[in-house]
């Protein structure tokens, strides 16, 4: 029986980080991704969410069809992930409203920007949702990177991040940038907040 490819097993290292921060190199990857901005609490956020996971799960079933890409192996569809900004640093980051956000799921080796733009059609064709329209497809690489697991609220996630900085200063890191990428391990609807599992990480550089 084919293995199936497993994130929290396969990629534990990116995926399933201690509760305290570390230092990872992060190597190119290929996600589907779109960008928004404002509260992620609103309507858009779920909608855009949705338009992510129907493509991954439209590219993951594809073997029910026969319809699967060239090198296809059956592997558990990747978090929900998302890098965070501001829109305007002159505000609070308090202030929601104001963020600016990549969302992004990771995809399996085997996808290709062909195979992408077939199972974008192919969603568009069973699926409204008016973010379609803007998901494309990209290869990333984060390289260099401190990281932790954060559990509780996202409103305490500050509190990860100056230990993730204090950290960095002691082991002789910088913080690249004032981005950061969140890896959302828990489902927020079925999950209480002090139970929320996310992985936290930003760029850094050697002093």
């Amino acid at each position: 029986m084919t293995k199936t490819v497993d994130y929290k097993k396969d990629f534990k290292h990116l995926y399933v980080p201690p509760a305290e921060p570390v230092v990872v190199e992060v190597p190119q990857l290929p996600f589907i991704m779109l960008g928004g901005s404002g509260d992620p609490n609103g309507e858009a956020f779920v909608k855009q969410t949705e338009a992510l996971y129907s493509i991954s799960y439209a590219v993951k079933m594809s073997y029910r069809s026969g319809d699967a890409p060239a090198g296809y192996y059956a592997y558990k569809v990747f978090p929900l992930e998302g890098v965070w900004d501001l829109v305007d640093y002159t505000r609070p980051s308090t202030d929601k409203s104001n963020f600016k956000y990549t969302l992004m799921i990771r995809q399996p080796d085997f996808l290709t920007e062909d195979g992408f733009r077939r199972f974008l059609e192919q969603t568009k064709r069973k699926k409204s949702n008016p973010y379609l329209d803007h998901v494309r497809f990209e290869r990333m690489e984060e390289g260099l990177c401190c990281q932790m697991l954060h559990i509780g609220p996202y409103d305490d996630e500050p509190a990860s991040f100056a230990r993730m900085e204090a950290y960095c200063a002691e082991q002789g890191y910088v913080r690249a940038s004032k981005t950061h990428r969140e890896i959302y391990l828990s489902d927020p609807r079925k999950t209480e907040p002090a139970k929320l599992k996310t992985v936290l990480r930003f760029q850094v550089h050697k002093r």
